[in-house]
Parts: C-alpha cells; structure tokens; sequence
C-alpha cells in the first residue's frame, strides 16, 4: 500500500469521529494535481500534506497520521486553552474526556488571568482548565492542602505534582514547560522531540535492557535525583530497545549502565571516575555524578556518527546504497559507450 492511499484510509476513519466533536472539525480532500493553482496558494510542494484552517488562517499538520492520534491530536484545536471547571463533576469529566498522550493542567482555587497566556502558549502539548468550584475530596484526589494550587498531572507516565507558587515571573511557566516531560523520560522516537523542543540538558543514562530486573531499581533513583535538579531532564534508554541511538555513544557492554550528560545535539560530558554505575548503592553513585558534573569535573566527547535524530540512522545507509547503484549504473553506462566506439569507426 502507498503512503497516499494509507494516508487517506486514515483520514477517512477519523473524519467521522472528528466531525462528531462539540466543535465538529470538518475533513475536506482536495486533488491537488488537478487543481494545481489552490495547491500552490497554500505552499503544498507534497503529497500528501494535511492543512489545517484555524478561522481561515491555515497551518500545516506535521502530527501522527494514525487515525486514533489524529483524533487526539486535533481535539486540542477546538478546545479553549483554558476550560472552566465549577464542580467535582466537572473536574472528573474534563480529566476523563482529556486523553492520555497529553498533560492535565487543573488550577484549583487559581485566577484564570494567570495561566490564560501559557494556555494558549501550550496549547498544543497540554491541557488547561481551572476549577472555581470543589470539594475536600478533590485536595485529597489529587494530594494538595492549600489553594490557589496548579496541580499538573502526566496520565501517561501516571506522576502528579503541585505547584504552590509564587505564580509571578518565570517560576510559573519554568513549572509547566518542565510539567510537560515526566520525571524520568524513556527515550524513543516520540520522546526525543520533545527533549529537543525543552532546551534542557539531559542526564542520559543507557541500560542493557529497560526489562532487566535491576532496572527499575535505578530508575527510581534517577526519578529522585530530577526532583531535585530541576534544571536538567533526567532520561534512559536500553540498548535493546533503541541501539541504533545508545551506538552513536560509543558504549560498550562491559560498560552498562553508563551515566553522562547530554546537550541533545553534538556533544556529550562524561564525569571523570563516574562513567559508569556498578550494581548496588545507585543513589551514592547518581549524587556523586551529579556533584562532579556540578563541579566542572567533566570530559566532552562528540556524538559519533552524527547526532540522533527522529529519522535515526538508517538513512544513511539509505543514501549509502541509493550512491552505490548510481555508480553502478554510471559504470555500466560507461562499459555500453566502450563496446559501441569500435563499430562507429568501422562504419566510418
């Protein structure tokens, strides 16, 4: 099947859906090969580009095509970026219609003014809403005692935290930019952009196998140290779940688990005598990396074979053999013009 035949099967399973919404979203086709001249007023070089019209304002969608993805995804267009919520059931519907690929942002007893800005802002990676109306039992559903209180929630990675305050200056937006990634990011694909779109350095920590009966262990340990270094993202990824990322680290298996510092382009610190974490006493040694990278004890090294990307590295092998068979053909042509001079000169 071709992808503009799989792309318009997708499509055609989540218009009806889409167009069910309260919003309803409208899904159109256009042929853009018969009607060149819209095609090219809205800059579409492709096939196929799905565009989005926002109050005629349109937008190109880069999101998943996945029929189910793109129903959640889309669902965020028509949403207000900051939903008013005056009762418990309210609260309970908005957390039930929200899917899980996104974060819950729910300001209990919170000024709507205050995070209107950042609902709008980030409106394409969350959820916002704030509850003007609620019970005890929603302080004890989502653990906060005090108000105004934003609590955030990642139902993908089931964490939860509060933020108290103060909601002035940067504190408030630096809480719901860091909100958007759980404590602990498993890298993939997905993951991996949004790394990227944070800004953060990453405490990058590569497993033989995310499986392994000791991972867990670390895993948690790692989750402590993000609580309390708020200004690195803290992830991990297995070399059996993702090699093709953990090889252009240069690791070898006598060398797991290895900890180092990422700036999720070209460059990688490893802290020196904290290269790797022995089996055992993970948070003695997670503090003492943390202190030396602190401390400026590091050793840069570049990411080999050029830095990981959403395509991953196989496209290079791509353009590999894409080169080696134009220069197979390049030959072949050449040999054909050999065998054909002879017989000119003859007939001259």
């Amino acid at each position: 099947m071709n992808i503009r035949l799989a792309c318009l099967l997708q499509l055609d399973e989540a218009a009806p859906v889409l167009a069910g919404l309260s919003t309803p979203i409208v899904v159109a086709k256009v042929n853009a090969d018969k009607y060149r001249k819209l095609g090219s007023k809205y800059g579409v070089d492709g096939f196929p580009t799905l565009m989005l019209f926002d109050h005629g304002v349109p937008s190109e969608y880069t999101g998943s095509r996945n029929a189910d993805l793109l129903v959640q995804n889309l669902k965020k267009f028509v949403a207000p970026d900051v939903s008013v919520l005056e009762s418990d059931s309210a609260i309970k519907g908005f957390v039930e219609a929200a899917d899980i690929s996104f974060p819950l942002f729910i300001g209990f007893g919170v000024d709507e003014s205050l995070i209107a800005e950042y609902g709008a802002k980030y409106k394409k990676k969350a959820w916002f809403s704030i509850a003007k109306d609620f019970s005890e039992d929603m302080m004890v559903v989502y653990d906060f005692d005090k108000f105004p209180a934003l609590v955030s929630i990642n139902p993908k990675y089931n964490e939860q935290s509060v933020f108290y305050g103060p909601f002035e200056g940067t504190f408030l937006e630096d809480f719901i930019r860091q909100s958007l990634l759980p404590l602990t990011v498993p890298i993939n694909k997905e993951t991996l952009k949004l790394l990227k779109d944070d800004g953060r350095k990453v405490v990058l920590t590569i497993l033989e196998d995310e499986s392994d009966e000791n991972s867990p262990q670390l895993i948690k340990v790692l989750r402590s140290a993000a609580n309390a270094n708020h200004d690195l993202v803290f992830g991990y990824v297995g070399v059996q779940q993702w090699l093709e990322f953990t090889d252009t680290f240069d690791v070898k298996s006598s060398q797991l688990p290895k900890i180092m510092v990422w700036d999720t382009k070209e460059e990688y610190e490893v802290v020196e005598g904290s290269e790797r974490l022995e089996e055992g006493d993970y948070g003695s040694q997670v503090s003492r990396f943390l202190e030396g990278y602190r401390a400026g004890r590091t050793i840069k090294n570049k990411v080999g074979r050029g830095s990981p990307t959403l395509l991953g590295l196989n496209a290079i092998y791509i353009l590999i053999f894409l080169i080696a068979i134009l220069g197979a053909l390049m030959y072949f042509s050449g040999q054909g013009e050999e065998q054909q001079r002879p017989r000119r000169t003859h007939e001259d």
